[in-house]
């Protein structure tokens, strides 16, 4: 029966896709011959009220159908009128949805750092490219070393995220351990966290430092699955079990709007030392829920 289950997900998440999909691909269109950047502002507008009923869509039938047995826990004073970057860790494709459920309506319309790859999924690379998400490469250390005009092309297309941004609000997303989550991974790394991955501070260090003075403040999300090993599938499946998201409002800390991440080693260096200790409280607070 839970197959059964996650077959109709996986329909009816195609079917609000390629229905959505139209107005979005026929916008695109119009987006790639409008001149000037004051009649783009109205299509990525009307783009932006498209993947909001994409995602309203979605969950309506999640709710029903799914009946997911999600626990959210939600700050005060979030608003739709101001600007957000939002972190989580990451365990799955379902963290995603997961979000959408947590924030959707709640604060603007969601931009994710998303990998370069996914600009190749029918629809939903199409919607990332139309929208301006930065498309990045995700690098190793070693990578960055010797190709450093690949780190300063993704340094690049966040900066032209961040100048749009300042047009209008939005929420910023960031997995900021770089991938999902896997024991595999973690021993890899490792990583000084029991169910962690290591943070990387460059891309939100770029949004605080060019969007600093316009955010309403850092959502911190902790996601926590009863389930050791999520997955997307047994999500559409109904069968993942509990999970709890744990948000959380932060100010952002005044240092922060004062440095330049890639300069500057001893902001770099605070900036670091600030992610990491807001991942060993996410840790410690991961733990409270075993």
């Amino acid at each position: 029966m839970s197959t059964l289950r996650g077959f109709v997900s996986i329909l009816l998440l195609s079917l609000t896709t390629m229905t959505w999909g139209i107005p979005l691909i026929l916008l695109t269109l119009v987006k790639l011959v409008t001149p000037g950047r004051r009649w783009r502002r109205r299509v990525l507008t009307a783009l932006n009220w498209v993947a909001l009923n994409w995602m309203g869509s979605n969950l309506w039938w999640m709710r029903r159908w799914l009946r997911p047995p999600l626990e959210l826990q939600l700050p005060d004073g979030m608003s739709r009128d101001r600007w957000w970057l939002v972190l989580s860790n990451h365990r799955s494709w379902t963290d995603i949805f997961l979000l959408f459920f947590a924030f959707h309506r709640r604060i603007p319309m969601p931009h994710f750092f998303v990998k370069r790859q996914l600009i190749w999924i029918p629809i939903v690379g199409l919607a990332f490219w139309a929208m301006e998400f930065p498309m990045l490469r995700r690098l190793t250390r070693e990578q960055r070393e010797r190709q450093p005009h690949l780190a300063r092309r993704d340094r690049e297309a966040t900066e032209r995220m961040c100048r749009h941004a300042r047009e209008r609000p939005i929420a910023i997303y960031n997995f900021v351990e770089g991938t999902r989550f896997t024991p595999t991974k973690h021993a890899a790394q490792g990583a000084p966290y029991r169910h962690l991955l290591r943070p990387r501070a460059g891309g939100i260090a770029q949004v605080v430092s060019l969007l600093g003075d316009r955010l309403g403040g850092i959502l911190d999300v902790t996601l926590h699955y009863d389930n050791p090993a999520p997955s997307f599938w047994g999500f559409l499946c109904g069968r993942e079990g509990r999970v709890v998201l744990e948000a959380r409002r932060l100010e952002v800390p005044s240092w922060m709007l004062e440095g330049d991440y890639h300069d500057n080693t001893d902001y770099k260096e605070r900036f670091q030392s600030w992610l990491n200790a807001l991942w060993q409280d996410k840790d410690r607070r991961l733990d409270d829920h075993r």
